[in-house]
């Protein structure tokens, strides 16, 4: 067999390669801008260490939706069922474009999440006892991962294999 008589599972794959690479790029950026706001504030009161620490991890979910995405694709394909479907090239189209929302949304959203997440350092560093103000400004950019996660999920269940 070659590639061109399986292209639409190549498709298929594709789709859930980027949810996962672009959705984990974007938490692996903003985990670490957070990480180096976090260090510079552990350094100074290693007693804010668990309120900082909760901070930085807020951007790690994009990439964990993005895995979720890449699971339930594969799932959808009949990779992890134990065989892979007859994936026409349309229908691998239609995966990987299902997939584009939580890998695009995730890349940008686990960035800028990972800034908010360093602002909102700042602020602990500062005032401690504001911690419950500090997360609702990572927290807002969260909103646009999971609502672009709803939607490769919708999508992806939905097609016809």
């Amino acid at each position: 067999m070659s590639i061109w008589s399986n292209l639409g599972l190549v498709y298929a794959l594709l789709g859930a390669a980027v949810a996962v690479f672009l959705a984990g790029a974007g938490s692996a950026f903003g985990v670490g801008i957070a990480g180096q706001a976090a260090s510079g504030v552990v350094t100074e009161d290693p007693s804010k260490f668990a309120k900082v620490l909760i901070l930085q991890l807020l951007p790690g979910t994009q990439g964990i939706y993005g895995l979720l995405v890449g699971f339930i694709t594969l799932s959808k394909i009949g990779l992890l069922g134990g065989g892979a479907a007859e994936i026409s090239v349309q229908t691998g189209l239609l995966i990987l474009a299902a997939c584009l929302p939580i890998g695009i949304v995730g890349l940008i959203s686990g960035r800028a999440q990972g800034q908010t997440a360093a602002a909102a350092i700042g602020i602990i560093a500062k005032k401690p006892d504001q911690f419950g103000k500090a997360m609702l400004f990572p927290a807002m950019v969260e909103t646009y991962a999971i609502l672009a996660l709803l939607i490769s999920i919708l999508s992806v269940t939905a097609i016809q294999v």
